[in-house]
């Protein structure tokens, strides 16, 4: 990841320092004009639009859904907090966007996915309780609790849905990586993104968003991170 090598590199100028002094300028020079292009949001945002532009948002079908599956995410669970406060962002944003379709294709069943990780409950169960608190009722609702990742979701999802008009529902960023999954397993799903990183790249913009920032840096890392995941996904479609 970007900070990583950033990280890497200013260390390695602190022990260069007084032995090979010119190597660790390198190290210095490299370090800081990687960490200023990560951050530089019209670099960042290019990145990112290269991931998310690859499907368009979902409308209403022309044909019945049988399926909406929402991929899984994060959560923290906390009984003091609302269901809807205990979803982080990307759950969050997928679940609204289940609620959406939903509400278009009522004859639609929905099927959550995703483990718990160190929480006591999956995150498949968490998003179910947020459609059920919003009004999906809880006998259309599917969970899949123990999927650790996209790919073990493709595997254990597609058998139930093989044949059949499904929705998929992730974040942009992370919806090609997610379809080819899915593809891999027989079954064409209509994407349904969301959770947009970048929501106007060509509009007007301020001498503001010109100026680094760290949540292109973290936009930048999430983009890097997918691609790296498309090239591991390709590379086992070979092997």
């Amino acid at each position: 990841m970007p900070i990583n090598v950033v990280l890497l590199l200013l260390i390695i100028a602190v022990i260069f320092h007084w032995k090979k002094p010119k190597a660790s300028i390198r190290c210095l020079i490299a370090a800081t004009v990687i960490l200023l292009l990560s951050s530089f949001p019209p670099i960042s945002d290019r990145l990112m639009t290269q991931l998310e532009d690859d499907y368009p948002p979902f409308t209403k079908a022309s044909v019945p859904i049988d399926y909406i599956v929402v991929l899984g995410c994060r959560h923290t669970s906390n009984p003091a907090l609302p269901v809807t406060s205990q979803l982080g962002d990307c759950s969050l944003e997928r679940m609204v966007e289940a609620l959406r379709i939903f509400n278009l294709h009522p004859e639609a069943r929905v099927i959550t996915s995703g483990f718990g990780g160190k929480n006591k409950e999956s995150n498949a169960q968490k998003v179910k309780q947020a459609l059920v608190l919003l009004g999906v009722p809880a006998q259309k609702i599917i969970t899949e609790n123990f999927p650790k990742d996209t790919e073990e979701e493709a595997q254990l999802i597609s058998p139930r849905i093989q044949g059949t008009e499904v929705v998929l529902v992730t974040n942009a960023d992370h919806m090609p990586r997610a379809m080819g999954y899915f593809e891999a397993q027989g079954v064409s799903p209509i994407a349904a993104p969301t959770g947009y990183w970048v929501k106007d790249l060509d509009g007007d913009k301020n001498w503001g968003y010109y100026v680094p920032n760290s949540k292109k840096l973290e936009q930048t890392t999430i983009a890097w991170y997918e691609s790296l995941g498309k090239l591991v996904q390709w590379f086992k479609s070979i092997f």
